[in-house]
C-alpha cells in the first residue's frame, strides 16, 4: 500500500525510533540530503514559497494524472521538512493531495518542536503543494472530463 496515509504511518514509525528531538532533527537533516532536487532553472521567484523563514523553492509537474514535486532550500532542516512532505504527497493524484490528511505531522510532534516562523513555513509549504494540485486538477482533469 502506497497511499498518503500509509506513507504518513511509515514516517510516524520511523520517528518513533528516536528518543528525543535532537535525534529527530538529525534525522530531518539526513532526510534533507535525499531531497528530490529542483532543476536550477526552476529556482526562480515564482517558485519561492512565501512565509518561510528560509528560502524554499518548490516546483510541481503533472504527469500521467499524478503530481510530482521537487524542491530546494538554503536551510538543512527546512530541506528535511520539505522532503517529508514530498515523500508523502509526490506521485499522487491532485484529488488525493487536495484531500490529504497530514495528521502524521502532529503525530510525530513536528509542529510543536518548530519555531513559530518554521511552523508558518511548514503550513505555507503544504498550502502551496495543495494549490499546485488544485491548479493541475482544474487545468488537466477538467479538460479531460469535458472531452
Amino acid at each position: 500500500m502506497n497511499t498518503i496515509e500509509a506513507k504518513g504511518h511509515e514516517i510516524v514509525s520511523e520517528f518513533s525510533l528516536f528518543a528525543d528531538w535532537l535525534e529527530k532533527y538529525n534525522y530531518l537533516i539526513e532526510m534533507g540530503k535525499d531531497l528530490p532536487m529542483i532543476d536550477p532553472k526552476y529556482k526562480i521567484k515564482n517558485n519561492l514559497i512565501t512565509g518561510c523563514q528560509s528560502s524554499v523553492w518548490l516546483q510541481a509537474e503533472y504527469k500521467d494524472g499524478r503530481v510530482w514535486f521537487t524542491a530546494d532550500s538554503d536551510a538543512v532542516i527546512t530541506k528535511g521538512i520539505v522532503n517529508l512532505l514530498i515523500r508523502v504527497l509526490s506521485g499522487n493524484t491532485p484529488d488525493e493531495i487536495i484531500n490529504a490528511n497530514l495528521g502524521f505531522i502532529d503525530d510525530i510532534g513536528l509542529k510543536e518542536h518548530l519555531s513559530p516562523t518554521r511552523s508558518n513555513g511548514l503550513v505555507s509549504m503544504i498550502k502551496q503543494m495543495k494549490m499546485y494540485a488544485i491548479v493541475f486538477k482544474t487545468k488537466y482533469e477538467t479538460k479531460e472530463n469535458q472531452q
